[in-house]
């Protein structure tokens, strides 16, 4: 049977093209999605409070440790010897972890607290099943 995932070819999310060319190779994920093999990762997300990014309890996150947090990216930060996936604001009056789900607070991170981002989330897989 051929695979009807191309690498990667786009594939309609409306009407369907009855013409569109179809690939039944070998599917290597690693190379679509990894740009840095040695330090990308896989985390489990749990919980609920980025759900507004497209992260949902049980999601499986890319994630490389060798890129360079920027403001706006999704991280996985270490705060105070806690895990938590957040998204980074930097702002005029420090960082903060903000929340993709207005019923889970943001982190301000306070100066003295401990802050060290881990990496980088990359891609989401997020379950349809």
């Amino acid at each position: 049977m051929a695979v009807l995932l191309a690498a990667p070819t786009a594939v309609a999310c409306g009407f369907p093209s009855p013409a569109q060319d179809y690939y039944d190779g070998p599917i290597d994920l690693t190379s679509m999605l990894v740009e840095d093999q040695a330090a990308t990762f896989i985390v489990r997300a749990a919980g609920h409070s980025m759900t507004g990014a497209g992260i949902s309890d049980g999601d499986e996150l890319l994630v490389d440790r060798s890129k360079r947090p920027r403001h706006g990216d999704i991280i996985v930060a270490i705060i105070d010897g806690e895990l938590t996936v957040k998204r980074l604001a930097l702002t005029a009056d420090g960082v903060v972890l903000r929340s993709e789900n207005s019923e889970h607070p943001d982190i301000v991170v306070a100066e003295l607290s401990d802050l060290q981002v881990w990496g980088v989330a990359t891609y989401c897989l997020h379950h349809l099943r």
